[in-house]
């Protein structure tokens, strides 16, 4: 079963060595699933929607929200932003991390090989 929790945050940041609008300060409204994997139990549920929310703000959300992102990662994309949530939360049964800085612009990780940057 897959069981997803949804959270925002608000953050600075300015890309680096990037042209364009993006490598001046300029700030989003985040949005972030978290997505974990998990046998539905003998009660019925396959992972408590609270304890997730408390994991992923105490590990993850509250770190990011209303901060400098250059200050937690030397590069703030969309991507490695995803990534460091990712290892954030890693000994949880992760499927996937969505991490949007737009209503149409987003960035899905699922695990396994890239080139970390982060």
């Amino acid at each position: 079963m897959l069981v997803s929790k949804e959270f925002s945050f608000d953050a600075a940041h300015n890309l680096i060595n990037y042209q364009g609008k993006c490598e001046k300060l300029h700030g989003h409204r985040w949005k972030v699933r978290v997505t974990i994997k998990a046998p539905v139990n003998k009660n019925g549920i396959a992972y408590d929607f609270i304890q997730l929310e408390r994991m992923a703000k105490k590990r993850a959300i509250s770190k990011l929200d209303h901060s400098y992102l250059n200050d937690l990662l030397p590069q703030p994309s969309t991507e490695n932003i995803t990534l460091w949530i990712w290892e954030k939360l890693k000994d949880l049964p992760l499927y996937e991390i969505k991490v949007w800085e737009s209503p149409t612009s987003s960035v899905t990780y699922r695990g396994g090989d890239f080139k970390k940057t982060v």
